[in-house]
C-alpha cells in the first residue's frame, strides 16, 4: 500500500494523518474494484466462498467496501468518483441482481452497509436517483424489517435499514417499530461497566465495539440526538485492549475484521462520547491499523481471510472473500473533518500499566509491559438454550487468558491457557462459564467440565476458579470438587515462542510440554507448557504463568490463602464485583 510520507512532528509515534486514512481508504476500494462484475454490483473478490454461496459474497463485497467508500467521502470529498461507481452498483442489484433478503440471511447483514453508506452519501448518491431506482433500493432493503434476524447484534442491521428510511423521508410505523425492537433488546443485553453480550447469554467480543455501540450510536450522533448506549462508559476499558505495538486482543469470534476493532475509539472520538484525548484515540486507531498494514494484512492489495496473513483457524463458517472489509468501520474517523482534534492535536501513547476488573462482563483486564491481557471468566458462547457439548468448543471464548501478543491454539491441538480433566482417556472442555465475581485485581468463575463421552458431563463435578494478578504476574487457582477416582488434571500455560514459564504453587507434581502443530495466528508450531496431577475427591490446585517474563519472587503459597481468603472461601462466598 502506497501511503504519504509520514508526519513525525504531528504524530510522533506512527506517523500517521488523517491523509494516511483518506489514501488506506482509497487504496483499499482499488485493489478490490478490480473485481468488479461489469455492471458493478458485485465485487467478487478471490478466495474460498462462505457458506452462504459466491452470489451473497459478491454483494458482500460491494456493500462492506461500500462503508468505506462512504466514510471516505461523508465530508464531499471523492477524488476517485468512488460514488458513481457504488450507484451504478445499487441501481443493478436493487433491479433483480442481488440475492433476496431472508430470515437469518447474509444479505440482511450486508442491507446495513448498504443503508448506512447511503446515509452518509445521501446528497451525492441517493438524491441524484430517479425516483423508480430509489422505490427500487427501498424494496430490496425493506425486507430487512420483514424476516428475523439472528438472536443477537443483527436486529441493528434492520435498525441502521430503518435510520437510513427515516432520514430519507420514507419512514413509517415498521421502520419505528424495527428500531424500537432493537432498543429494547439492548437495553436487555446490557450487563454493566459498559459491556453488552452479544445476545441473551453472556457472550463478550469485538461485537460490544463495532455493532452494538456502533450503529446506534452513530444513529444518535447522525440524528444529533444524546448518545445512550454508555459508549464512554465501554472505551473506559475497551481502550486498554490493544498492545503498544497497535495488535487489538485476539479474543472472540470475526477476528478477521481486524482493524475494525478500533472502530468504538474512534466512534468516540466522532461523536465526543470518550474518556480519551484526541490524541490518545488518534493513537490507538492509527496503531492499530499500522499494525496489520506492517504484518501481511494484504494479499495483492487485498485484506485476506486471516489475522497477520491467511489464516485459517481466525476464520468462522460465515466468513468468504469480502468478510475481512467489516475493518470498513474503522474508516468512521474520517467522519471527523480535517479541522477536527482528533487530526489536528498531537498524538499522545499511553504506556502505563493497569489492572482493570469488570464485574459486569467478567472480565480482568492486565496491561503490563506492552502487552495486554484478558482473563476470562464471563464470557462464553453457548447461547441460553443450548446444550453443553464437547463437540462445541470454541477456543475463541473458552480459555482462561487471552492477549495481544498470543492466540488460542485450535481445537483440535492441545488447548493453551485452560484446565482439563481427564477421566478414562476422556478430556474435558470447558463451555458454559458461570462468573463469580470480579474486584480489584482478580476476577472468579466455575464450570461444569463436558466431555465428549456418552455421558458428556459426570455428576458432582465442577471447577471453581479465580485468576489474580499482580503487574506481569498471574496467579492461577483452581479448585476441582467431586473428582472421581483416576482422575488426571492437566494446566496449560501461554502458546507462544516467547519466554512464557507456568510453575505449579499447590498440588500440582508433574512437569510437561504438549506439541500444538498448528500453531496459533501469531506463530507458527509451538509446545505449551503444562503441569499435571492425579487427583481425586475436592482439591485446590495452584500455579503462576508470566508472558513474556520471569515468575517473581514471592511468597506464593501465602498468596494463594489470602487470595481464596476473599474469594472462593469468603463468608457466605460473597466474591461478586
Amino acid at each position: 500500500m502506497k501511503l504519504p510520507d509520514e508526519d513525525r512532528v504531528l504524530s510522533p509515534h506512527t506517523g500517521l494523518t488523517r491523509a494516511h486514512w483518506a489514501v488506506a481508504a482509497d487504496e483499499l476500494l482499488g485493489s478490490a474494484w478490480r473485481y468488479a462484475s461489469p455492471d458493478q454490483a458485485f465485487l467478487d473478490l478471490p478466495g474460498r466462498p462462505s457458506r452462504s454461496g459466491v452470489r451473497s459474497d459478491g454483494l458482500e463485497g460491494y456493500a462492506r467496501t461500500f462503508l468505506a467508500a462512504a466514510f471516505r467521502t461523508a465530508q464531499g470529498d471523492d477524488p476517485h468518483n468512488w460514488l458513481e461507481r457504488y450507484a451504478a452498483g445499487l441501481v443493478a442489484g436493487t433491479a433483480g441482481e442481488w440475492p433476496a433478503i431472508t430470515d437469518v440471511g447474509q444479505p440482511m447483514v450486508e442491507s446495513a452497509s448498504v443503508a448506512l453508506g447511503l446515509r452518509l452519501t445521501r446528497p451525492w448518491l441517493w438524491d441524484k436517483l430517479s425516483g423508480a431506482q430509489q422505490d427500487r433500493a427501498e424494496s430490496w432493503l425493506r425486507e430487512a424489517l420483514r424476516h428475523v434476524p439472528a438472536a443477537n447484534n443483527w436486529y441493528f442491521f434492520p435498525y441502521t435499514v430503518a435510520s437510513f428510511l427515516e432520514s430519507a423521508g420514507r419512514g413509517d410505523d415498521e421502520t419505528q417499530r424495527a428500531k424500537q425492537r432493537a432498543i429494547e433488546l439492548l437495553e436487555g443485553w446490557y450487563r454493566g461497566d459498559g459491556w453488552y453480550s452479544d445476545g441473551d447469554g453472556r457472550a463478550f467480543d469485538h461485537y460490544n465495539g463495532w455493532a452494538l455501540h456502533l450503529y446506534p450510536a452513530l444513529d444518535a450522533f447522525l440524528d444529533g440526538r444524546p448518545i445512550t448506549t454508555h459508549l464512554k462508559e465501554h472505551l473506559e476499558s475497551c481502550h486498554l485492549l490493544f498492545g503498544a505495538d497497535g495488535a487489538p486482543i485476539y479474543f472472540g469470534r470475526s477476528l478477521t475484521y481486524r482493524f475494525a476493532a478500533a472502530s468504538a475509539v474512534a466512534l468516540g472520538a466522532v461523536t465526543g462520547e470518550t474518556p480519551l484525548r484526541p490524541g490518545h484515540s488518534r493513537h490507538l486507531i492509527s496503531n492499530a491499523l499500522k499494525y496489520f498494514l506492517d504484518r501481511g494484512a494484504l494479499t495483492d492489495g487485498l485484506l485476506s481471510l486471516g489475522w497477520h496473513g491467511p489464516h485459517e483457524a481466525t476464520l468462522q463458517h460465515y466468513s468468504g472473500p469480502a468478510s475481512p472489509y467489516w475493518a470498513s468501520k474503522a474508516f468512521v474517523c474520517l467522519l471527523a473533518g480535517p479541522d477536527h482534534p482528533l487530526w489536528t492535536e498531537q498524538e499522545e501513547r499511553d504506556d502505563s500499566d493497569r489492572t482493570l476488573a469488570l464485574p459486569g462482563p467478567g472480565l480482568l483486564i492486565q496491561k503490563h509491559n506492552g502487552v495486554t491481557r484478558l482473563h476470562n471468566h464471563g464470557s462464553d458462547h453457548v447461547r441460553p438454550f443450548e446444550g453443553e457439548y464437547a463437540t462445541d468448543d470454541d477456543p475463541l471464548y473458552s480459555r482462561f487468558a487471552y492477549s495481544t501478543a498470543t492466540g488460542p491454539t485450535s481445537k483440535h491441538n492441545a488447548p493453551d491457557n485452560h484446565i482439563s480433566l481427564v477421566i478414562r482417556g476422556d478430556r474435558s472442555v470447558r463451555r458454559r462459564i458461570h462468573p463469580m465475581g470480579a474486584r480489584d485485581n482478580w476476577a472468579a468463575s466455575s464450570h461444569l467440565p463436558v466431555f465428549g463421552a456418552k455421558q458428556p458431563m459426570v455428576p458432582g463435578l465442577r471447577i471453581e476458579s479465580v485468576t489474580a494478578v499482580w503487574d506481569d504476574q498471574e496467579l492461577r487457582i483452581h479448585r476441582v470438587i467431586g473428582a472421581p477416582p483416576g482422575t488426571r488434571a492437566e494446566l496449560t500455560g501461554w502458546a507462544t515462542q516467547l519466554p512464557a514459564p507456568l510453575v505449579g504453587v499447590r498440588g500440582w507434581t508433574g512437569v510437561e510440554r504438549q506439541a500444538a502443530p498448528q500453531g496459533t495466528a501469531f506463530t507458527g508450531a509451538v509446545s505449551v507448557p503444562t503441569l499435571t496431577a492425579e487427583i481425586e475427591g475436592t482439591v485446590t490446585l495452584a500455579a503462576v504463568a508470566v508472558l513474556n517474563g520471569t515468575v517473581a519472587e514471592a511468597d506464593w503459597e501465602a498468596r494463594v490463602d489470602e487470595v481464596l481468603r476473599s474469594t472462593l472461601d469468603a463468608p457466605e462466598r460473597e466474591v461478586s464485583g
